[in-house]
């Protein structure tokens, strides 16, 4: 980010999204859930999944999560705890993640770089932080965006379905993983302004990307390097692509199949790990 960041030297301040969208979660209606934070994902709450490999990381230094609603704690006890204890610092949310996100940004120091996830990044681990603040650190941006390629989660996960943005360089999906340097936070307005534009699809086009950059995508031309160009030059935030190699890195819980997908690839995790003991 810059170049400015040395990883080894300085930490990051996580920022976790963990509020329900909508009334009607898929997630939370499947497993009885308060919340889909807490939805149980090999019978750990999705939201102690992230934490845990939050805490896990040597280059996080402290973690403020935004949600769920302060009424719905009791439901998950480990969590009161934890915030209770102070590993967690708990802020309401807001009526949208960007506002959300931006609450969790207004109580970090500008002169801390943050991280930004989301509490249904089930698979999340503590090397695919690592790999994504390391590299995020040395990229000359103010703000870089995880993902990973198509060919990576179709290799992992064969059969796999997952939206996909398909670009002339080929196909990626996003992480859920964002990094910024104080410069990188005005994306977090940006998104904002983006979100207030939601029920006008069409000025939200033309803030966002530009009616070019559309035209070029919808006809296969838009490469990665002129999709994130016109971004920053619509939010003059000057935004870095970080690729990652871990395909777990793609996938959230937001559906029933996500839920069973993530239950089996830790249970493989699981089961490849008691097959590698000594008998």
């Amino acid at each position: 980010m810059t170049g400015e960041l040395n990883p080894a030297a300085q930490q990051f301040a996580a920022v976790v999204l963990a509020a329900d969208r909508t009334g009607k979660d898929p997630i939370t209606q499947h497993t009885g859930a308060a919340c889909k934070a807490f939805a149980p994902v090999a019978n750990v709450p999705m939201i102690i999944r992230v934490l845990d490999t939050l805490q896990a990381c040597d280059l996080v230094s402290t973690i403020i999560l935004c949600g769920p609603p302060e009424s719905l704690h009791d439901h998950c006890p480990e969590l009161k705890q934890r915030i209770a204890s102070g590993q967690v610092t708990w802020l309401p949310n807001l009526d949208s993640p960007s506002r959300s996100a931006e609450s969790g940004l207004n109580h970090i120091p500008l002169d801390t770089p943050v991280l930004l996830t989301t509490a249904d990044h089930a698979l999340l681990t503590p090397a695919i932080v690592r790999d994504f603040l390391q590299r995020a650190a040395v990229t000359p941006c103010d703000a870089a965006v995880g993902a990973v390629s198509e060919q990576a989660i179709m290799t992992a996960f064969p059969g796999c379905k997952r939206t996909i943005i398909r670009l002339r360089d080929g196909g990626f999906r996003g992480c859920n993983l964002y990094a910024f340097n104080q410069r990188g936070r005005a994306l977090v307005r940006f998104w904002r302004q983006a979100e207030d534009l939601r029920k006008r699809p069409w000025r939200l086009i033309g803030k966002v990307l530009g009616f070019k950059t559309v035209f070029l995508y919808l006809f296969g031309l838009l490469t990665s390097r002129q999709g994130l160009a016109a971004v920053s030059a619509k939010s003059g935030v000057n935004i870095g692509l970080v690729m990652l190699d871990d395909a777990r890195a793609g996938i959230d819980v937001d559906k029933v199949q996500d839920l069973m997908l993530a239950e089996s690839i830790l249970s493989r995790k699981v089961n490849s790990a008691d097959s590698a003991q000594p008998s």
